[in-house]
Formats: C-alpha cells, sequence, structure tokens
C-alpha cells in the first residue's frame, strides 16, 4: 500500500500536441509535484498509478476522424481529470457534448467571467485574464456538467464534480492566464490531493552528469552561434568534460549580425574557450538541399520559409563534419553537440517532445539530417528540457557573465529567417473582402488595411500562414493594441498586425519589392537590427524585453524597389506565449522614436517602420 501511495503521488500529462505541453509539466513539477508526459492513448492500466490526469490542447477537432483518442476507461477510474483547451472538448465530446466550429474564434488575452461554487477556481476573482487559442468550442455541455465560467457566450471552463472531472477553454500553464498557476495549484492540491514533496534535483549537476556519461574518452564538436544557448551549452560543456575534449565552432553562415562572428570570438576567448570560426558565407549563399527527394534552388534564390531553414541546417552538419575531419578527428568518436531547446522541438513537432504536436516551423537544429544524426546517437542535447528562462538561470549557476547571459536570444539561422521573401504580392481572391472587413475596425484617425504578404502564426496549437495587417494613423498605443486584439477573433485569416509609423494609409497597399535572401538585402536587416540594439541597450532595456526580432519585409508602400522594417517586441517567461512591449510602459516613446528615425536615416531605401502589436498567440515570435 505504501509503496502504491508513492506512484499515486504522480500526475500523468496526455499529450493531444500542444504547443504548451511542456509548459504544463514545468507547471506542475514548479508546484513540486512529479509529473510524466505520456501519449494520449496510453492504456488505463497504466494510467491508473497516477494521482490526477491531465490532457492537453492540441491541432485537432475532437469530432475529426484522426482526432487523437484517450481511453475512455479513464474516466471510471475515480482519478480528478482535468482538460485543457482540446481537453476539455474531448471530456465533453466523449460524455456526449457537441463540439462545433464557431464564427468567432478566440487567441490571445481574453477575460472570463467565473461563476461561483467551483474548487479549479477556489480564491480567484469574478474575473479572470486568461489565454484562449481555438476555433472550436462547445455548443451542447454534456449531461452531469456544467458550465462554470464563460467568455463572450463562449464555454470558456466546465466541472462534473461528483467525476472529479474538470475542463478549461483557455491555457492556464502560460504567462498569458495571469492566475493560471492558483488553478492548477487547485487541482492538484485541493481536488486530487496531492502533495507537494517533489523537488528537482540540481539541475547543472544532472545536465554535466549526463555529458560525462554519454561522451566518456570522445571528443564533443558543439556549434556555437553566439546566442545564449549555445554560450551556455559550450560553458557547461568545458565544466563537464575540461578543455582538451571540447572543439568549439563558429560557423559565419552570411546571416550573423553585423559584427557577430568577431565578438563572439571576443566572448569566448575571454571565458577560456578555444573557437574556431569558419567563414561559410558563400558555401551558405550557394548552397541547397534535397526536399521530399527534389533538390531545392540556392538559398539566394529561395523565397520559401522552409527551404531556408532546411537548407541552412543541413549546410551546418555538412560544414561541421568537414570541420571535423579537419581537425583529425575521427566522426566515430566524436559527438555533435547543439544548444537545442525544449521549445525548438515542440515547434519542430519532434517526436523527442511530442507525437502530435503540428509543426510551427522547422529549426535549423532540427532538420531530417539532425534527427538521422540522432538515430546514430551521434547528437547531444544537454539543453533539450529547458526552457529560455531556464538556460538563464543555469548560465548564472555555471559563472557566465550576465551581460552574456542576458543578450537578445538570436535564431541559429540567423536574420535569413528574418527576411520575408517573395517574388509577388500576395493578393487572393480573398484579398478585397477581407480589406472590407477590415473597414469595421477602422476609426475616425485609425486606418486598418491589408498588406500584402504572409505571416506565421500559431492558432489553436496549429500553424497558420495568414495575411498582415497595418494600423495607420493616430498614435494612441492602448486603442491600437484594442483593435489588434479583436481583428484575429472575428478575421481568421489575419494573424498579426502591425501600427505603421508615418502619415496615415488610406489607398489600398497591393505592391511589394521582389525580395530574396541577397547580400545587399542582408546588409539593411544588419544595420536595422544593430541600431534597435544600440537602442535596447542605451536605454537599459536588455532584461526588460525577453527578445526583439528585426524583420525586413517586402512591402513597398508604393516606393519601387524600397523594403520595410518591422520591430518585434516580446515579453514572455516561458517563451512560447507572451505580449508585445507597450509603448510608454513597458518601452520608452522616447526609445521607440529614436529607433524609427535612425533606421529611415541610417538604412538604404526603406518606406516604413512598424511597429508589431501581436500577443503569441495568434502571431508567433518571428515573422517566419
Amino acid at each position: 500500500m505504501k509503496k502504491n501511495a508513492v506512484k499515486k503521488e504522480k500526475i500523468a500529462i496526455l499529450d493531444a500536441g500542444s504547443q504548451f505541453g511542456k509548459i504544463i509539466d514545468r507547471r506542475v513539477r514548479e508546484l513540486n509535484i512529479e509529473s510524466d508526459i505520456l501519449p494520449i492513448n496510453t492504456s488505463v492500466e497504466i494510467l491508473k498509478k497516477y494521482g490526477g490526469i491531465i490532457i492537453s490542447g492540441g491541432p485537432e477537432s475532437v469530432y475529426e476522424k484522426t482526432a487523437p483518442k484517450c481511453d475512455k476507461n479513464i474516466f471510471s477510474l475515480g482519478i480528478p481529470i482535468l482538460g485543457i483547451c482540446y481537453g476539455m472538448q474531448l471530456i465533453n465530446y466523449i460524455f456526449g457534448g457537441t463540439v462545433h466550429k464557431k464564427d468567432l474564434r478566440e487567441d490571445g488575452a481574453c477575460k472570463i467571467k467565473i461563476f461561483k461554487g467551483s474548487n479549479i477556481f477556489f480564491g480567484l476573482s469574478k474575473k479572470e485574464t486568461v489565454l484562449m487559442s481555438h476555433g472550436d468550442s462547445i455548443n451542447k455541455v454534456a449531461n452531469g456538467f456544467k458550465i462554470i465560467a464563460n467568455s463572450d457566450n463562449i464555454v470558456a471552463a466546465i466541472e462534473n464534480p461528483e467525476k472529479k472531472l474538470y475542463g478549461l477553454q483557455f491555457h492556464p500553464e502560460v504567462d498569458i492566464t495571469l492566475n493560471g498557476k492558483i488553478m492548477l495549484k487547485n487541482f492538484l492540491y485541493k481536488i486530487s490531493g496531492l502533495k507537494a514533496n517533489y523537488s528537482m534535483e540540481n539541475r547543472e549537476e544532472k545536465a554535466i552528469r549526463e555529458i560525462r556519461t554519454k561522451v566518456k574518452n570522445n571528443n564533443v564538436l558543439v556549434l556555437v552561434s553566439g546566442g545564449v544557448d549555445s554560450t551556455v551549452c559550450v560553458a557547461l560543456l568545458k565544466k563537464a568534460l575540461g578543455s582538451k575534449k571540447v572543439f568549439a565552432v563558429h560557423v559565419d553562415n552570411g546571416f550573423m549580425r553585423l559584427n557577430e562572428s568577431k565578438n563572439v570570438k571576443k566572448f569566448l576567448t575571454k571565458q577560456g574557450i578555444k573557437l574556431d570560426v569558419i567563414d561559410a558565407k558563400e558555401e551558405f549563399y550557394s548552397a541547397t538541399t534535397t526536399i521530399n527527394k527534389k533538390e531545392t534552388k540556392q538559398l539566394r534564390k529561395t523565397i520559401i520559409p522552409e527551404e531556408k531553414r532546411k537548407i541552412i541546417g543541413d549546410t551546418f552538419i555538412k560544414v561541421a563534419e568537414r570541420h571535423i575531419k579537419q581537425l583529425g578527428l575521427n566522426s566515430n568518436n566524436t559527438f555533435l553537440v547543439q544548444g537545442t531547446l525544449r521549445p525548438d522541438l515542440i515547434e519542430s513537432a519532434s517526436e523527442i517532445a511530442s507525437k502530435n504536436a503540428d509543426v510551427i516551423k522547422t529549426h535549423h537544429n532540427d532538420t531530417s539530417l539532425v534527427r538521422e544524426l540522432r538515430k546514430k546517437g551521434r547528437i547531444i542535447e544537454p539543453l533539450k528540457d529547458y526552457h529560455k528562462d531556464e538556460v538563464r538561470k543555469l548560465g548564472e549557476m555555471i559563472g557566465l557573465p550576465k551581460e552574456l547571459v542576458w543578450r537578445q536570444p538570436f535564431p541559429g539561422p540567423g536574420l535569413a529567417v528574418r527576411i520575408i521573401c517573395a517574388e509577388k504580392a500576395h493578393v487572393n481572391s480573398d484579398f478585397e473582402k477581407i480589406n472590407n472587413q477590415l473597414m469595421n475596425f477602422s476609426t475616425k484617425n485609425i486606418f486598418a488595411t491589408i498588406l500584402p504578404i504572409q505571416t506565421v502564426g500559431v492558432q489553436g496549437d496549429g500553424r497558420t500562414y495568414s495575411y498582415l495587417v497595418g494600423l495607420s494613423g493616430e498614435e494612441n498605443w492602448n486603442k491600437l493594441f484594442e483593435i489588434a486584439n479583436k481583428i484575429p477573433k472575428k478575421i481568421h485569416k489575419v494573424n498579426r498586425i502591425v501600427y505603421v509609423f508615418g502619415k496615415k494609409i488610406i489607398n489600398s497597399i497591393k505592391e511589394i519589392t521582389p525580395t530574396h535572401p541577397t547580400i545587399d538585402v542582408i546588409k539593411k536587416l544588419q544595420i536595422a537590427d544593430d541600431i534597435v540594439n544600440q537602442t535596447l541597450l542605451e536605454f537599459n532595456l536588455l532584461k526588460k524585453l525577453s527578445q526583439v526580432p528585426v524583420i525586413l519585409f517586402p512591402v513597398n508602400f508604393g516606393i519601387e524597389n524600397n523594403h520595410s522594417i518591422a520591430i518585434r517586441t516580446f515579453i514572455t517567461n516561458d517563451f512560447m506565449t507572451g505580449v508585445p512591449a507597450i509603448p510608454g510602459k513597458d518601452i520608452p516613446k522616447k526609445a521607440l522614436k529614436k529607433i524609427v528615425k535612425r533606421i529611415l536615416k541610417e538604412v538604404p531605401d526603406i518606406s516604413r517602420v512598424v511597429y508589431d502589436l501581436t500577443s503569441k498567440p495568434p502571431g508567433t515570435t518571428e515573422w517566419e
């Protein structure tokens, strides 16, 4: 009995493919309860050993034949079960309720109204701010269940306390849900009766032990981009293995920040780490790869986002393999080490993180070639279970200086994924219809217009490539954010909204400058990116703003051959969800004004600067 009781102090998280599945795991463990992430179809024989079950969100619709399903017998165990988003809809559907796709979808921060009496909301206010990300909604509540919260007449939460079943349409695990951790705490402690007796072992010791166990007497080659992840990774390797076994390589792929390669060398030399810098710009620009048995165009000629990422990822591996031979190392006893994080794998829908997740983007360090090397046991990823904030804590623990640990994150493929490429304007048959719908959101002083490109987003746990909308006119930030929050809820083919600095745009925008990842385009973005980062440093914003991607995109606003620059501020703790910085509150208006003025003055052929107003979801951190 005692042994069984110990097992009962664990939570099972059934994975339905949520992009936030790993965050549920983190939140549960932060509350000192042990948790395991398991496939959604895990048998009742395994699940009866747990003290509670959480069913995650996911990108599918419960009424589709291919939708993930759980073992229905789990509902007869008497074990408390919490369904989140898709999980709630699945519980309702299994018990005879209905789920439909409605005209109104919800993405981003929303207010819910809570009804009295439910233990899941114990200690909370009548109204709470939560993250919604769904297109399907409950139409008919199953018998035996009651609604315990709603949002604009959409069912936001249900319960059947007799059966210990609870459902939340929103995501309590993410930062945007302000009191989500209290809801999870109520489920774990008050409803499931679990004891907070689980504590994580020292993360540093665990990572070092794993590295030493796997490497043994072999060597490691670590690819260092200069970003936080790879820097912490190489410092951890040095501590685990010493300097002689660690060969650090920085590959300049031609898409680095201004003077980045030189600065990376200087930083790491100070840390006592020997770094080889490989200038491979021309090799990358001319590189191709094979996707679905077809050779791609050269990188400098492609416009397809996934092609760019895969070409860069595969070329990185080829350059690394060649460098191993040049160093005289045996590739059979040399491991390749990457600073891959958990969100990278979740967004790439890697089997390591999830078997049901939708691909949001392919990360350069999770391409098919990388996965082949993983199967051969040739890759070590010491940070694969870490999120960005945890990596920073680890960096401080192992003694890295704060100016390194708190650097702005930078994608492995570099600025290549911050150049939105296109050969023609994205003007589909629905373009004018959406533009007309946007008139409902325009005011006397603020005008909304569709822009003829697509950006990537995440809506309802699935990937979307949708239209970009520009707001122009009065700099009334409260009103701008209010409009930006409403548009994706009503117009599902829009996932990102920006404010366009400068005079009000009244005419329809249907032209772009054909754009490829060429040297002249890269140079423009490098200068703009450097201006932004100089200003962030000047105004002491590096720690306050989690991430500030700078994007070059091909909308020319009527000036032939020009481009535009986007500033995408992002505030987050979990790096899976987040909100843009509010000018005047999170970022000084003076800093923003300085950025805009310098970009228009110092970067050649730039028509407009825009400011991203979009939370994640519906818009991802990056635009591509």
